[in-house]
């Protein structure tokens, strides 16, 4: 919840103590109107977990009334050093209430809560009102309290601080029919007295980020907070998780299931290959008849675990005879059958690592120094690699940290905004010429320092594309990417990956996946100095990549490039047989070409090598 004081916005949450494992209450303290946040610390912390810090003013103090139901009660507290020291003012009411606000209406005090420890109370769906003369009490229940004992997903229980609009309060409402907390719905309240109680739903005026799991409130957002600043204007306190409720225990869950179908699959398989009779003890089998000695026997018929075990063993083998006799694996359905299995087994093995293991499926965009940041994706295309383009467009829109997607096109008839699927605004910028230096054009309505040049053929998770965007963040004067190329020989020869790790180093990024500094690299690219690089360019139709790697490390005398590597990348333009360089040796050999004359314009940059695994974070092996 947050609280304005002149122009300062004070922001009190949940902060999770790793050590106690339970909530307090944080405060940060804003003064740009919520676009940066300073921590001040812990707020308030008790013996048991708290949660929802509602905060207000009443005759001159400043009251907190936390959410504290594990303690079976709500407390008020008021503020001795504001916003990091509090006190006990009053235990308001004996009921285990969550998510309560209170608010001045009408003459009168009223407390919304839910208490879902009655009986018949319906979780996340329940709602009562309480009212009084003055905040500290004491309460009267509502008329019709409950007034709402229902459906989880239909907002009883309260998402946040009302607020006056329009001559009416508003409540906020969580919706939890998925999950805990995965969306808000807002009601305004038409009638609020101690006999009556109305509200209807009204549009939130939120649009759901078509990002999916990779929006920062890609799974869940259930707490809003609405002020209004002297100057008139709104600002708003919003919370979000890319986490459902509960998914680890989930995870958990489905991923011994899978483990566990494994492991009978193990069983059946072993039984049609006749493999299970050789998993047991034989000499606890009936129908085995070897010789045991009289200490031995007593022990058996005495103990109650050797008679289970016999009879497991037993029945267990009878039923691989059978099933062996009606599958038999040596025929081909037998044989079809074991494949099946073995497939299932895989694939059921598979799931279950990803479970256990895996993360929660949501790529979310990685801080710098506490803080995130969003680039422009850049490609360059034409009309015949328009079924690329639309895969691309759908797959990086939803990457966390993309703000915008400009597609520089080259030739032919463009496409309507329409046939893309993105979930970032598209921006089609129609080229007169057909030239490869379009690439690095200046561009003034670019929003963002940081762009991504990223050939369209060319696909990769969006962890990875996040990873570079956090190494670029850390070096922006460099060219930060994901395709590292040696430079190397005498005469200079344009060398592959293969060849870079054979030498342990790199001295060139392709820029075809590479993050720049817009800025910087467009300006160098387009400068008179680079013009006759430019021209080299046009004239064979390739090596603007090169150029630019030549004219950073001509401006500068530390290192100008820096590798990620991508957990894995596709060429889709090998399916769709557009590619620009299918010919290898020939396009190796024209950049080879560039090498040589771009070292005579600029200067060698065969000694400016960069190694690889230099990073702690492993993220260039």
């Amino acid at each position: 919840m947050s609280v304005l004081q002149g122009d300062i916005l004070y922001l009190f949450f949940e902060a999770k103590n790793s050590i106690t494992m339970q909530g307090d209450i944080g405060v940060a303290r804003s003064t740009d109107k919520g676009a940066t946040w300073e921590q001040l610390g812990v707020a308030l912390d008790e013996d048991w977990h708290l949660s929802y810090p509602y905060v207000f003013d009443y005759n001159g103090n400043i009251y907190m009334m936390p959410e504290g139901s594990a303690k079976g009660d709500l407390r008020l507290y008021r503020a001795v050093k504001f916003p990091t020291e509090w006190e006990l003012e009053k235990v308001i009411m004996k009921k285990p209430l969550v998510d309560s606000f209170l608010i001045q209406h009408d003459g009168k005090y009223w407390l919304f809560g839910s208490d879902h420890s009655g009986i018949g109370a319906q979780k996340n769906g329940q709602l009562e009102i309480w009212y009084s003369s003055s905040p500290l009490g004491p309460w009267k229940p509502h008329k019709m309290n409950p007034i709402y004992n229902t459906d989880k997903s239909k907002g009883a229980r309260n998402g946040g601080r009302p607020f006056l609009y329009d001559g009416h309060l508003h409540r906020a409402g969580q919706d939890c029919g998925e999950t805990y907390g995965r969306r808000l719905r807002l009601f305004k309240i038409e009638a609020l007295t101690p006999t009556e109680y109305k509200e209807v739903e009204v549009p939130l005026g939120l649009k759901e980020s078509m990002k999916g799991r990779n929006a920062w409130n890609g799974a869940r957002s259930h707490q809003l907070d609405v002020q209004q600043l002297s100057s008139g204007e709104w600002v708003a306190v919003m919370d979000g998780d890319r986490v459902p409720s509960g998914d680890v225990n989930r995870r958990f869950i489905l991923g011994c299931a899978s483990v566990l179908g494994v492991v009978m699959l193990v069983i059946v398989f072993g039984m049609l290959l006749g493999a299970v009779k050789g998993l047991v003890p034989l000499s606890w089998c009936p129908h085995n008849v070897g010789k045991r000695s009289d200490a031995s026997f007593d022990w058996e018929r005495s103990s109650l675990l050797s008679n289970r075990m016999r009879l497991f063993c037993s029945r267990l083998n009878r039923a691989s005879s059978s099933l062996r006799a009606r599958i038999k694996p040596k025929t081909c359905s037998g044989g079809l059958v074991l494949a099946v299995i073995f497939i299932v087994t895989v694939v059921l093995m598979c799931t279950g690592v990803k479970y256990i293991y895996g993360g929660s499926g949501a790529e979310e965009a990685y801080p710098l120094n506490g803080q995130y940041s969003q680039f422009t994706l850049l490609t360059m295309t034409y009309d015949a690699r328009l079924w690329n383009l639309k895969m691309y467009v759908k797959h990086y829109s939803r990457c966390s940290s993309v703000r915008e997607i400009v597609v520089v096109w080259n030739k032919g008839q463009p496409p309507e905004l329409s046939e893309l699927d993105s979930a970032v605004p598209v921006r089609i910028r129609v080229e007169k010429q057909n030239s490869l230096n379009n690439r690095f054009k200046a561009d003034p309505l670019i929003k963002t320092r940081a762009v991504l040049e990223l050939d369209d053929d060319i696909m990769m998770p969006c962890d990875d594309v996040e990873r570079g965007f956090k190494v670029w963040r850390e070096y922006p004067e460099r060219i930060v990417g994901f395709y590292p190329r040696l430079a190397d020989g005498n005469p200079l020869k344009y060398r592959a990956e293969n060849h870079a790790r054979e030498h342990n180093g790199y001295n060139m990024i392709l820029t075809g996946a590479a993050f720049m500094d817009s800025k910087m690299a467009f300006e160098k690219y387009w400068s008179n100095e680079a013009a006759a690089g430019r021209a080299v360019v046009d004239k064979l139709f390739n090596c603007e990549d090169v150029l630019l790697n030549y004219l950073y490390a001509n401006a500068s005398s530390s290192s100008t490039v820096e590798y990620v590597k991508p957990a894995w990348a596709i060429d889709t333009s090998k399916f769709s047989g557009v590619a620009i360089s299918r010919n290898t040796q020939t396009h190796y050999g024209l950049r080879s070409s560039c090498l040589q004359k771009f070292s005579e314009m600029y200067g060698s940059i065969s000694s400016r090598k960069s190694e690889f695994h230099h990073r702690n974070d492993g993220w260039d092996v």
